[in-house]
């Protein structure tokens, strides 16, 4: 843990900050502006559908402004879709709900890339070591988000515009942070870039193939659940400041663990790691089939959380062994558009799902993916067995 690598810990426990924030408050907002129920959950969606829209653009910026500069930019967009947000909720007016939570996915873009820079501000033997550390910045945002929300809900006269408002200054602060941090070229001085290869040979990697399915399909479960979960919560007549209690749980979970998964993969390699945070995941739906009580919420998305940050750091680590140094702008953009992309169809999912069918039909839903992802890890663990049965002499 260096000092460059710690500013960029703080700075993505603000970004979580961010996130939690829009995820306890955006699908209520969303419920009390929307023309329609089903529709709650299209904020949540705008969000991550901008993520997947940006995560090529921010590609390209970084290429040509580097990583520092494109940082900041995210974090200016960050300020004034929050504003954007907060006058639509002064306002109720959805659609400007949705249009700014969209533009917010550059924000979101540019910031699920810190973990990717942190592995340039240490040697090359710590980087496992150097994405946990990041990530598990994510506890400061597990602190800040929920209670930022429950505190700053009625500062306004319109429930939770007082929120966004307050999440301009969260960018503030983190804006002047990233001015401090040094990283180091993406090309070196006076050198020319050199060209990698296209995206489709890199896209067809057995290794690039599942570490962007983990992190995808992990994500995706995790997002279908966490956003559905303060509506489900209402749903069972749990108060709002339950339902933030469970999420500030849920996002301990999502990175606490991540002071250790980074000594876990170097130990055991990224794919046991991943089949952990897989078996996690089913134990959430199991403990989330079994009651409705707070209890249950709150173990099955704790649960949740860690397995989330299995799969989430494994994928990570995994889709460095796939692209080159000159390659790995236009890689790590295609796994977030991955990410993303599935993020978009589970955060819409999540608001049809849970006030059409239940909190209980949406965990049923939530084994598919889950199955798939399963057989994703045994294809990969089968090959590398071939391949180290065929090494051998």
């Amino acid at each position: 843990m260096n000092p460059q690598l710690l500013l960029l810990t703080l700075c993505q426990g603000l970004f979580l900050s961010n996130n939690v924030t829009f995820i306890a408050i955006n699908g209520l907002v969303g419920l009390a502006l929307a023309p329609q129920a089903w529709m709650a959950t299209l904020p949540v969606a705008g969000y991550v559908a901008g993520g997947a829209l940006a995560a090529p653009l921010v590609a390209r910026h970084q290429r040509a402004w580097g990583r520092r500069r494109t940082f900041q930019l995210g974090l200016v967009v960050a300020m004034l879709a929050s504003s954007l947000c907060a006058v639509a909720a002064v306002t109720h007016t959805f659609w400007l709900l949705v249009g700014a939570t969209l533009l917010a996915g550059y924000y979101n873009a540019n910031a699920s890339l810190y973990r990717f820079a942190a592995t340039e501000l240490v040697a090359p033997s710590m980087k496992e070591k150097a994405i946990s550390w990041v990530l598990a910045g994510g506890i400061l945002g597990a602190i800040v988000g929920p209670n930022l929300a429950t505190f700053t809900r009625d500062a306004l006269p319109q429930p939770f515009a007082g929120a966004y408002a307050a999440l301009v200054g969260v960018a503030l602060l983190a804006l002047l942070v990233m001015s401090r941090i040094e990283f180091p070229p993406l090309n070196a001085p006076g050198s020319q870039p050199v060209a990698g290869r296209p995206l489709r040979e890199i896209a067809r990697q057995p290794v690039f193939i599942i570490a962007a399915a983990a992190c995808a399909l992990g994500y995706g479960v995790m997002n279908l659940l966490m956003a559905a979960t303060p509506i489900a919560m209402a749903q069972c007549a749990h108060p709002f400041s339950s339902a933030a209690l469970v999420l500030e749980w849920h996002v301990v979970g999502m990175y606490a663990p991540s002071f250790f998964t980074g000594s876990l993969i170097q130990r055991f390699g990224p794919l046991p790691v991943m089949v952990a945070g897989l078996a996690l995941n089913v134990a959430c739906v199991l403990i989330a089939l079994s009651g409705v009580d707070l209890m249950h919420f709150l173990a099955a998305l704790v649960t949740l959380g860690v397995g989330w940050n299995f799969l989430f750091i494994g994928g990570t680590t995994l889709a460095t062994q796939a692209y080159r140094p000159e390659e790995r702008t236009t890689a790590q953009a295609a796994v977030d558009f991955c990410v993303y992309t599935t993020m978009t169809f589970t955060a819409f999912g999540s608001g049809a799902l849970v006030t059409t069918g239940g909190w209980q039909a949406m965990n049923l839903g939530a084994l598919v993916p889950l199955a798939l992802l399963g057989g994703a890890l045994l294809w990969l663990a089968l090959r590398q067995r071939q391949s180290r049965g065929l090494a051998t002499p």
